[in-house]
Parts: C-alpha cells; sequence; structure tokens
C-alpha cells in the first residue's frame, strides 16, 4: 500500500479535512502499465488536495477470499479498513482473457466484509475505473465489468472510465506516459472523483 510515502505496513494516515480516494488494482509484475496509470490518476487527485492511497502488486496478493473464514491476514484487513473510510475508490485491471484479472476480482471480493457496515459496501462512493489491455476488445470489455461492479457494490461510477491499449505506445522507457489524450483523460478522471465525493466526504 503506498499513501503517498508512507510504508505498506503503516496504519491508514488519520483524517484531515481531504478527501480519501483508495486505489486498487496492477497486477504482480512490478510498475505494470496498469499500476502506472493508477499512481498518475492518484497523483492527480494529491495535485488536487485529495489523499490518496494504493494497493497494488503483493498488496492485492490475498488469500482466496472466504466469507466463511472470518481470519484477515494482515494485508486484507488493511485493505478493508481502508476502504471503510474511502471517500471514493479508483479501481485498475489489466483485461485478461477479455475480463477482470483474477487478482483484483478477488481484493474486490473482501469488500464483502462491510455488508453489515453502516455504510454497506461502498453505498454512495464515486468509483473509478481504468483498464489496459494489449488491444481495444479486451480493454472496453473490461472496463464494462468493473462498471457493473461498482454499481452491485453500491458505488457510483464515474461517468468517464479510461480504458488504454498498451499495444500503443503509451509509456517511455522510463515508464513515463507520453500519450498526451490518456494523460487528460486520467487528469479528467481524478477530478470526476473529487467532485462527486458527497457532502461531508474527507471527514471520514
Amino acid at each position: 500500500m503506498t499513501v503517498s510515502t508512507t510504508s505498506a505496513t503503516a496504519a491508514t494516515p488519520v483524517a484531515d479535512g481531504r478527501p480519501f480516494v483508495v486505489g486498487i488494482g496492477g497486477t504482480l509484475r512490478e510498475d505494470s502499465s496498469t499500476e502506472r496509470a493508477l499512481r498518475h490518476c492518484l497523483a492527480a487527485v494529491e495535485r488536487r488536495g485529495g489523499r490518496t492511497a494504493l494497493f497494488s502488486g503483493t498488496d492485492i496478493d490475498l488469500p482466496m477470499y472466504s466469507p466463511h473464514e472470518p481470519d484477515r491476514t494482515p494485508r486484507a484487513a488493511a485493505l478493508v479498513e481502508a476502504l471503510r473510510q474511502a471517500d471514493a475508490v479508483l479501481v485498475g485491471s489489466p483485461g485478461y482473457h477479455g475480463g477482470v484479472s483474477g487478482l483484483v476480482k478477488n481484493a474486490l471480493d473482501y469488500i464483502e466484509d462491510m455488508r453489515a457496515d453502516t455504510t454497506v459496501y461502498l453505498d454512495n462512493k464515486p468509483w473509478g475505473c481504468i483498464t489496459c489491455a494489449y488491444g481495444w476488445q479486451a480493454a472496453v470489455g473490461t472496463l464494462g465489468q468493473l462498471r457493473v461492479i461498482g454499481h452491485a457494490l453500491r458505488a457510483w461510477p464515474t461517468p468517464l472510465g479510461v480504458a488504454i491499449n498498451s499495444a500503443e505506445p503509451i509509456w517511455d522507457a522510463e515508464g513515463a506516459l507520453t500519450d498526451t489524450g490518456i494523460e487528460a483523460q486520467l487528469d479528467m478522471l481524478a477530478g470526476q472523483l473529487l467532485s462527486f465525493v458527497p457532502a461531508g466526504g474527507g471527514l471520514s
């Protein structure tokens, strides 16, 4: 987990009045395209005054979710607690065989632990979606799946979702985003996440 420069083992920072956006996604490959896109969007959230946390890679390499097994690993517990405090959620998934990756879907399944909360699941929270795939068909199809998952979790998918075709030259050799169109979309998504936070957000 990354909260600005906070380590993965640190607790979620104390609320300070700024909207808190939690990012989830990526792959087990460090610095994947999906993780890069998530980081870029979360950085845009921070530039706009938000707080962020990112759960990616090994942070979401969790045991298969079982609602009948109450014990949770420290990583799983940290993810669920961050989502409880979140004012908005940003999810990024690679398109594997035309759909959401098992790694990301399993992490999202842990939101079931919030079924009995005062705020059930992600009720009334903005839900931003990013997908990356080697081709438009998988990228766009996976984006649609993430939006459906957001609705099922009672969240509000933002009007804009960002689908990235990794077959195109999006990143330079150092991993920096070079596609100005995608950059503008990720920045717009950050703005929508913050603008759709319900009144009173940032105080969780």
